[in-house]
């Protein structure tokens, strides 16, 4: 019954279409993943969410229990969002004083960087601790009419600078999008665990895969609470108690406004309304979740979607920044602000259990800030962003914290990536990985045990490729054809493009991104949508003469 309401609704869309003309109906057509999400799984009311208790009390010997692990990750968080690093969102209006306190109380490296430029590639790195392009998981899965919608209103509105680009020819190689996501053959780290007697929880953002046998259950996770798209509200829109930052500039956001909810869903059940604003409900379900399992190992992989678009904030946190005059900032530093709450939030629930000196947490983001949220300076002093792999958008804080085993003030004098966490929480829990994972144990580097490995480290979307090794940056891209160069010793900002004086160094990073090439897997799916991403400018600023860019497919 239920199939036949959903095509009895959105044939009731196509006939309005019909009725109002092609131009409305392009309005509306752009609603009709919501309309149809409603028709077929509305939102129920706000639920009791209980997570399941461990033992009533804790080993007899604290020899007996290996760590918790806390991993806790950002939403296109920028490297100048947290003040840790000496600057802060909107010239340091939003604090961060419990983010920042990962550094002081543990470890930071001289270089984090996400282990891909956007969302779903760098968690599949997270999960497995291999390369995306060794899982064939290069792009952010969507499905085609999304990325047809985008494209004809990219195509449509933009005046200025290059137009983008749509491949109709790859819809052929489209699978169907209900089985995008991480495969099931791939080891995640809650698999791992598991077989180390942990208990795996998943709260916040998942984004590998949105049907049952891709969700966290079939992955590792013993508990989730989330959602397994890309993005959700933080807040009903329509609540006084809610502050609304639409960027109208943006296609994404559009479609993002028209079709998303407020909305969660515990162990792939039916959605329900979260009991308030959201990041505040992970932050609460978190530590909610580590008082029932004190009394035996756990892994939580809290995952924000703070501060990805659309831009929310509680009215509260919104009229705290009243010295900010921008409406959409104040509105992103207020997000910023409910993000490090609920990160003190987690670490207080720890404190509180008695867990903070036997739990390793790793605080990062899963890409640098976002071109499309407008503002200049979220990645300063870095050059780029998120969908590019210049600094901007790779460079993301990196955080360790494990007072049992860290020491407190460490900047360890290494580059590491996302692929690294999975490898360092094995070591934790004394787990056997696999040969095949890329990444370290950053743990004896950071207790300056063992020196940093001389390695490169990697980065691929099609045929935009980097390499970072011994200091030395190259990128490469088709669209248009360029090469850039940095040494990021005595640049750490990429200003200066040695490519033409340095030949031999680029024909030798050259090398080793053509040797990680033959170990990359065929990609999953294509890239249907190529858009220009200015470098030095947001998605709201107007294409200068001498510009650069890269395109960026997904």
């Amino acid at each position: 019954m239920r199939g036949k309401t959903i095509l009895w609704g959105v044939a009731a869309v196509a006939i309005c279409g019909l009725a109002i003309g092609a131009s409305t109906f392009d309005l509306w057509k752009i609603r009709i993943p919501r309309l149809m999400a409603d028709i077929a799984n509305p939102v129920g009311p706000v639920q009791d969410v209980t997570w399941a208790e461990g033992p009533s009390a804790p080993p007899a010997s604290v020899a007996e229990r290996p760590p918790n692990i806390v991993l806790i990750v950002a939403d296109d968080l920028g490297f100048n969002d947290i003040t840790a690093y000496g600057g802060g969102v909107a010239q340091g209006a939003a604090p961060t004083p419990a983010i920042d306190s990962l550094m002081r109380d543990g470890a930071t490296v001289r270089g984090g960087y996400a282990s891909h430029a956007t969302c779903s590639p760098t968690r599949a790195a997270l999960m497995t601790g291999r390369y995306p392009s060794r899982l064939g998981f290069e792009y952010t899965s969507a499905p085609i009419q999304f990325a047809r919608t985008i494209f004809e209103t990219l195509q449509r509105e933009r005046e200025t600078g290059p137009p983008p680009i749509y491949h109709q020819d790859r819809e052929a190689d489209m699978p169907p999008f209900q089985t995008l996501g991480l495969p099931q053959n791939e080891v995640t780290i809650a698999e791992l665990l598991a077989e180390r007697g942990y208990r795996n929880l998943l709260i916040g953002k998942w984004h590998l895969g949105d049907v049952p046998e891709l969700q966290p259950h079939a992955q590792g996770f013993d508990e989730w609470l989330g959602f397994t798209r890309g993005a959700t509200l933080f807040g009903d829109p329509r609540s006084p108690d809610i502050v609304n930052a639409p960027q109208d500039f943006d296609p994404i956001d559009r479609f993002l406004w028209a079709n998303l909810r407020f909305e969660i869903v515990k162990d792939g059940g039916r959605p329900f309304r979260p009991a308030s604003y959201l990041t505040d409900y992970l932050g609460d379900q978190a530590a909610a979740a580590i008082q029932a399992n004190r009394n035996r190992p756990f892994f939580l992989y809290l995952a924000f979607n703070a501060p990805h678009t659309p831009l929310q904030a509680l009215r509260a946190d919104y009229e705290a920044l009243s010295g900010v005059e921008d409406h959409a900032l104040r509105t992103y530093a207020a997000m910023i602000a409910a993000l490090d709450r609920n990160v003190g939030k987690v670490l207080a629930a720890l404190e509180d259990a008695g867990l903070s000196d036997n739990t390793l947490v790793i605080f990062t983001s899963d890409n640098g800030g976002a071109n499309y949220v407008g503002f200049e300076d979220i990645n300063a002093p870095y050059r780029g962003w998120k969908a590019t792999f210049f600094e901007g958008g790779v460079h993301v804080p990196y955080m360790l914290r494990w007072p049992a085993r860290i020491p407190a003030g460490v900047r360890a004098e290494v580059d590491a990536a996302s692929i690294d966490i999975f490898a360092t929480i094995a070591a934790a829990a004394g787990a056997v990985q696999s040969e095949i994972v890329d990444g370290i144990d950053l743990t004896p580097i950071l207790r300056g045990e063992t020196p940093a490995p001389a390695r490169p480290l990697f980065w691929r979307a099609g045929e935009y490729r980097a390499v970072l090794h011994e200091g030395w940056k190259l990128q490469i891209a088709q669209r248009p054809a360029a090469t850039w160069l940095f040494n990021l010793h005595t640049d750490p900002t990429e200003r200066t493009n040695l490519a033409a004086v340095e030949p031999e160094r680029v024909a030798a990073l050259r090398a080793l991104l053509d040797q990680q090439d033959r170990l990359a897997a065929h990609p999953l799916w294509p890239a249907l949508v190529e858009a220009p991403i200015l470098i030095d400018a947001p998605a709201n600023a107007a294409t200068a003469p001498g510009a650069e860019y890269v395109y960026w497919g997904n």
